[in-house]
């Protein structure tokens, strides 16, 4: 029986449908923690009791309601960076999923463990000027799988999936990918999400300038000792019931949870 540790919490998600997705697998256990709780179970010592952490979660980012203002990015505590560091050095297995690809916006070394971001605000990257993301929900696409990695194993060479895209910022020379998505990567296809957050404009890219971006959406590295995954997929309910994402996940997983699964706040 694997242990495996789903971290949540910082962007909405509908939670029966997508627990159900570890509910449904076999010889796993899973157990719940929220954000900021879970920055104590990284470290060496707590990660011993996980076989993979999944990540579902978006810290670091704090959303101002008032139309015009700025989301204020927070870095994590200097003692959090550092076990987490430490822990991915010495060896751990980590899933990103979907949104969690966005967190700790004000920690530069966050995304270059994950091979990539979704910035919510135009930024600087690996030295470069980068505009914000794009965001576009419901996008019905062919996914096809890359190479013979073990994750891919029982997933056919392409499948279709209705669900959210990013036009976002990949380091494609530091991965090693996994699935590719026939979707059209260029700004007309895509939302700001500046305009979504700062000026409450939720569907649109006026104005809004993205040179064209990865058709990567899954991928994984070695970063230290540790196995990195990361799968765009995973916005709702739609997508949660897609039998070929619930296959990648039990690749990541390797099992199914058990009920009820343990929570910890």
């Amino acid at each position: 029986m694997l242990e495996t540790l789903l971290v949540v919490k910082g962007h909405p998600y509908e939670r029966e449908p997508f627990y159900a997705i570890f509910d449904e697998m076999e010889d796993v256990n899973w157990t719940l923690v929220e954000q900021p709780a879970a920055q104590a179970l990284f470290n060496v010592e707590q990660a011993s009791q996980y076989d993979a952490y999944v990540m579902y979660d978006m810290p670091g980012i704090q959303f101002d309601m008032v139309p015009g203002s700025p989301p204020h990015f927070i870095e994590p505590p200097d003692a959090y960076k550092e076990r987490f560091l430490e822990l991915v050095k010495q060896g751990h297995g980590f899933v990103f999923l979907h949104h969690a690809i966005a967190g700790w916006p004000a920690w530069a070394e966050y995304a270059d463990i994950l091979g990539g971001r979704f910035l919510y605000m135009p930024a600087e990257l690996r030295g470069r000027t980068c505009p914000d993301s794009g965001y576009r929900h419901s996008v019905t696409h062919t996914i096809s799988t890359v190479g013979d990695h073990p994750i891919l194993a029982g997933v056919p060479d392409s499948f279709e999936i209705t669900d959210e895209l990013y036009l976002y910022e990949v380091f494609e020379e530091d991965v090693t990918p996994l699935l590719v998505s026939n979707h059209e990567f260029v700004e007309s296809n895509f939302y700001s999400a500046k305009l979504a957050i700062r000026e409450k404009k939720m569907f649109s890219n006026a104005g809004w300038s993205h040179d064209p971006g990865s058709a990567l959406v899954g991928w994984t590295r070695e970063v230290g000792k540790s196995r990195i995954v990361y799968l765009q997929c995973g916005d709702d309910p739609v997508a949660y019931a897609n039998p070929h994402f619930r296959k990648l996940s039990r690749m990541r997983s390797a099992g199914r949870a058990r009920p009820p699964a343990r929570t910890l706040t």
